[in-house]
């Protein structure tokens, strides 16, 4: 169950791009550098609520996510910038993203000290326990920071609870601060997860004001406890401790239904609407991929049916973005009606990728839409860990899919029809379903792909696609091409970003001794989970 955005004020930060450091002016300028409109005891709600929207605004935008990651895992195919799905990287995007998460964490960070501080404390109390509230913010800076590991490796880091010497971000003091290493900081996460969710009272609300997406503790404790058994299972046979964090996760209690969906539904208005929308508003450059439309159907990978969700995540042929952004069209049932958008088409196939977007569906009117929820993470995804976990089982497979299908509001009769004959638990199956379910959440199906190979069915480099070129009296003509990525050394989908310009500036020697101790700073370098 997820809650509406409220409208709150943000708390000034000025972030520093390597580590989100603030500033302060001397020699007689305060006054100019000091915002008459800012506090320095916000709200800690509303720092909450701002430091929420503003992390998934920056992750699962037009840009970081459109042409980035949505792309990348074959979510979605460009219609019309056909070079970025072929790994053209903007460094400028990836630059946004590491300064905004900085600054964002420390919004996450400020919440700790004003729960923290005598002074601020007892006001604080006021909006929710002290201790739910430093809970909330610990579990939400080892998601920034899982995010941010996870797309660069060794990244500079901070820790509420471990002052280890190489842990330097966010201080104010330190505008170079050394990179740690992955293995320090999906430890700490692990860490982190833990006792926050320890010290979660459970039966108390987490905000008393504005809380958009818990409600009470028991929500956000099995919210940690899910997201340890996710960084867990990443980290399995890497990290020492990721198989008994695991288990602690899990005993401590995760996630049990799609109530306990933690996602950030946006306002039905034009002042706060979802991401997507705002990337659709003016621009129609994003299309469902052939690839995933292809799975759907069951054409390809091993579901060898047509899956109910593709009514409600693609619009039919022939729908335009004016009939999605006002949801005037009617779904159909036919798979026919629906084809995707051919990845990845040759930079000099204007022709062909203009043939191509004729005969391409477009996200549904159930994606593209003001008020979308965003998701942090999801019950589906749980079974789907747990089902790896015990070992690709059968029960906690059925209850993953069920769970997305009931999600995305399929009805019970389309289930029932789905999951009978549906090919049973495997590590391919298991994992392709959870790729599935994980439509929209680009960052953690790239990151699955990266650990397991799985879904097998991606467009890769090397690899022929095909496009329909023509309508003829006897049919369709296809045409074949080859998909050639524009980075040179990439075979396979990317495994990282690069680190941004601003911190090879600006933090040279900390950034190349990151680059030496992760292999290089390219975007085929692995990282220490990687195994595909």
């Amino acid at each position: 169950m997820t809650n509406k955005i409220i409208k709150f004020g943000k708390y000034s930060l000025l972030a520093i791009m390597f580590g989100a450091s603030i500033t302060s002016c001397k020699d007689g300028f305060e006054e100019i550098n000091t915002n008459p409109n800012s506090t320095d005891t916000p709200t800690s709600f509303g720092l909450f609520n701002y430091a929420n929207k503003a992390f998934m605004d920056n992750t699962r935008d037009g840009f970081t996510s459109g042409r980035m990651t949505l792309p990348w895992v074959q979510y979605s195919a460009q219609r019309n910038y056909t070079e970025e799905d072929k790994y053209q990287y903007r460094l400028s995007v990836a630059n946004s993203m590491w300064t905004n998460l900085y600054a964002y964490a420390m919004d996450y960070k400020k919440i700790i000290e004003l729960n923290t501080d005598p002074k601020s404390a007892a006001i604080q109390s006021n909006y929710g326990p002290n201790n739910n509230q430093i809970a909330a913010a610990r579990i939400m800076l080892a998601n920034i920071f899982l995010t941010l590991t996870d797309s660069f490796g060794d990244v500079p880091y901070y820790s509420y609870g471990n002052k280890d010497a190489d842990f330097q971000a966010l201080d104010p003091k330190n505008i170079t601060p050394k990179f740690a290493s992955q293995a320090k900081i999906y430890a700490d996460i692990l860490k982190e997860l833990k006792e926050a969710s320890n010290m979660i009272s459970t039966d108390d609300v987490v905000f008393t004001n504005g809380d958009v997406l818990f409600g009470d503790g028991l929500k956000l404790k099995r919210f940690a406890n899910s997201l340890r058994l996710r960084v867990g299972v990443r980290v399995k046979g890497v990290v020492p401790g990721a198989e008994t964090a695991i288990q602690e996760a899990i005993a401590s209690g995760v996630m049990e239904s799609n109530d306990d969906n933690v996602g950030l539904t946006y306002e039905n208005t034009d002042n706060n609407p979802s991401p997507m929308w705002s990337a659709n508003l003016t621009r129609n450059d994003f299309a469902i991929n052939k690839t995933f439309v292809e799975l759907l159907k069951g054409n390809k990978g091993p579901f060898a049916k047509t899956d109910p969700r593709l009514f409600r995540w693609a619009a039919p042929l022939g729908v335009t973005q004016s009939q999605v952004k006002a949801g005037t069209y009617t779904e159909s049932t036919n798979p026919n009606s629906y084809a995707g958008m051919p990845y990845g088409v040759p930079t000099n196939g204007i022709a062909a990728n203009q043939s191509a977007i004729g005969r391409s569906s477009l996200f549904s009117k159930n994606i593209v839409k003001k008020d979308y929820t965003e998701m942090y993470m999801e019950y589906a995804e749980v079974e789907f860990l747990l089902s790896e976990v015990n070992g690709w089982s059968q029960s906690n497979y059925i209850k993953g899919v069920t769970a997305s299908l009931e999600k995305w509001g399929v009805s019970d009769s389309q289930i029932a029809t789905y999951l009978a004959g549906l090919a049973p638990a495997s590590k391919e199956t298991v994992l392709t379903q959870k790729y599935i379910a994980l439509f929209g959440q680009p960052y953690e199906a790239w990151a699955d792909y990266r650990r397991t190979g799985y879904p097998n069915i991606l467009l890769l480099p090397g690899q022929t696609g095909t496009y329909n070129s023509a309508l003829t009296v006897s049919g369709v003509t296809s045409t074949t091409y080859v998909f050639t990525p524009l980075i040179s050394g990439l075979t396979d989908l990317p495994t990282r970003f690069y680190y941004p310009t601003q911190v090879q500036t600006l933090n040279k020697a900390k950034w190349q001794s990151a680059s030496t101790s992760i292999g290089g700073d390219e975007m085929n370098t692995k990282l220490i989970w990687d195994k595909n």
